[in-house]
């Protein structure tokens, strides 16, 4: 997941910070989660997913390589 969030958060030109802001997390949440330092729960998924405006099995999917 940290590859295709950062992927995602990038093509929709957000920072970490604005997209905890957007998904109601603390920034520390993304940050951790995109360098791998912390596993998102559902309810967390399902916040990124909707702010990201994907769907929470579009930010699960297999990391590229």
């Amino acid at each position: 997941m940290p590859a295709k969030l950062r992927k995602l958060r990038t093509d929709a030109a957000l920072s970490q910070h604005e997209l905890a802001k957007m998904a109601g997390l603390a920034y520390s949440t993304v940050n951790k989660l995109e360098n791998q330092r912390e596993q998102p729960r559902p309810k967390t998924v399902r916040a990124l997913a909707r702010a990201l405006k994907v769907k929470p099995v579009e930010l699960m999917g297999e990391d590229p390589l």
